[in-house]
């Protein structure tokens, strides 16, 4: 999300030439998610749920900055689609399997391929915006 926000900070109109962000406030967020499970006793499943929140955020700074390739951007909202299939599927594995969805192959197989053809979509946007970049004249980049 951090990453998205200074892309479109730095497309914004209102500021000329946009500040880095400090390694100081990003070096600690690491530490801190590995710490939180230990210090707060939240459950996984809760930090999957609050998750997305700032996933939207990512891609809401990400789709105004309008400077992500198309393909990238469809393949980013495509893990909501995958996101979106996973839970009524680990609900099912739970329920009709008694079991993980990580234990039930087929289901898991069938979810984890949205999150590959996400993977996919977002390397081939990227690798289009490279090979689309690098054929503008220098005086357009």
């Amino acid at each position: 999300m951090a990453a998205a926000w200074w892309i479109w900070r730095s497309t914004s109109a209102t500021t000329t030439e946009p500040k880095p962000l400090s390694l100081n406030v990003l070096l600690p967020l690491p530490v801190l998610l590995l710490l939180l499970p230990s210090v707060f006793p939240i459950a996984k499943e809760t930090l999957f749920a609050a998750s997305l929140f700032p996933y939207l955020g990512f891609l809401w700074f990400l789709t105004r900055s309008k400077q992500t390739p198309r393909l990238a951007l469809i393949g980013f909202y495509a893990l909501l689609v995958f996101v979106a299939v996973t839970i009524p599927a680990g609900i099912y594995a739970k329920t009709a399997y008694g079991a993980n969805l990580a234990d039930v192959d087929w289901l898991h197989g069938g979810a984890e391929s949205l999150l590959t053809l996400s993977n996919i979509l977002v390397v081939l946007g990227f690798r289009q915006g490279l090979i689309d970049r690098r054929s503008l004249p220098a005086s357009q980049i």
